[in-house]
This record gives C-alpha cells, structure tokens and sequence, in this order.
C-alpha cells in the first residue's frame, strides 16, 4: 500500500511538473523566471523519498520536450534534468534523516536547492565543451542565483506549505481510518 502511494504521488508530481508552466508562463515578466517545473519534484522528494525525486527531476524537462517542445533540448532541457534530478534526490535524502518538523524542511530545501544549482552550472560547463561554446562563471552566477531570485522566494514560500500541509494532511486520514 504505502508504494501504491508513493508512485501514485510520484505520478502526480510529474504531472504537475509537466503542467505548471502553462500556468506560470501566464504572468508576464516572471512566469518562466518562477522555476514551475522544480516545484513538483521537490514537493516529490520530500514526500515520496530520493528515488522518486530523483526520477521524476530526471524525466520531467525531457518528456516536456517530448510532449510540448519547451523546454529546449540542448543545453536547457539536458541540465535542467540533472539539476532536478539532484533536487528531487538530496530533498528526499536530507529529509528523511530530520525529525518532521517545518524547521527541517528548510534545512533540506536550502542544502538541496544549492547542490542542484551546482550540478546544473557543472553539466553546464561539459554540455558546453561538446558543443565548443564558454560557459563563464558569469554566465553560472546569472543563469544559476541572479535570474532565479524569483523562482528560489517561491520554492522557499510554497514548498514548506504545501509539504506540511499534505504530511498533515495524510496523518489526518491515517487516523480517521485506523
């Protein structure tokens, strides 16, 4: 049952992921700068465990090339699967070894928010090799922290809420039930 659950929210959070953008992409100036696609999978990691975030960071900019011709392939779409990848992974590693308390969403989502970043600025930096262009650490910086101002207040705003509110949530069903 409790696997039922998690590919069922794992199915779930790569919908959303998948879907979010139209959503975003409807306010102008910002929509794309919100990051839609990295609130799902690390909603997903936090809530279904590493494995799960991991693949659905990893499948999510692919199959939403596939479907929807966005994001672009190479390099975008390539780094972006790893740095969710990485996100959907250390926000399931982190938080399961932290007590289930809003304090220790943070301590996940902060940690696994840089590492992400990282590992899209080095994939970043070899996608850019085969294809004979720089990367500048300008260019990381920008693309990496500057850029993503807006995109990194909303994952620090929403995905603690929603976390809770779904762990809350699933506590309140396990006792009316059991």
């Amino acid at each position: 049952m409790k696997n039922t659950k998690k590919l069922v929210t794992t199915g779930i959070c790569l919908a959303v992921a998948l879907l979010l953008p139209f959503l975003t992409g409807q306010i102008p100036s910002i929509g794309s700068a919100l990051s839609p696609m990295h609130i799902p999978v690390l909603i997903c990691g936090f809530l279904c465990g590493w494995p799960y975030g991991l693949l659905v960071g990893l499948i999510a900019p692919p199959l939403r090339f596939l479907l929807f011709g966005m994001p672009p392939i190479f390099p975008t779409g390539v780094a972006m699967a790893f740095e969710l990848a990485a996100y959907g992974c250390m926000t399931g590693l982190l938080y399961a070894k932290l007590p289930k308390k809003m304090s220790s969403i943070y301590l996940a989502l902060v940690p696994s928010m840089l590492v992400g970043r990282a590992v899209w600025g080095v994939v970043r930096v070899i996608l850019s090799g085969v294809a004979g262009s720089s990367f500048t650490w300008a260019m990381f910086l920008s693309g990496a922290f500057l850029s993503a101002v807006p995109g990194i207040i909303c994952h620090l705003l929403l995905v603690p809420i929603i976390v809770k509110a779904v762990e809350k949530a699933e506590g309140k069903a396990i006792v009316s039930v059991g």
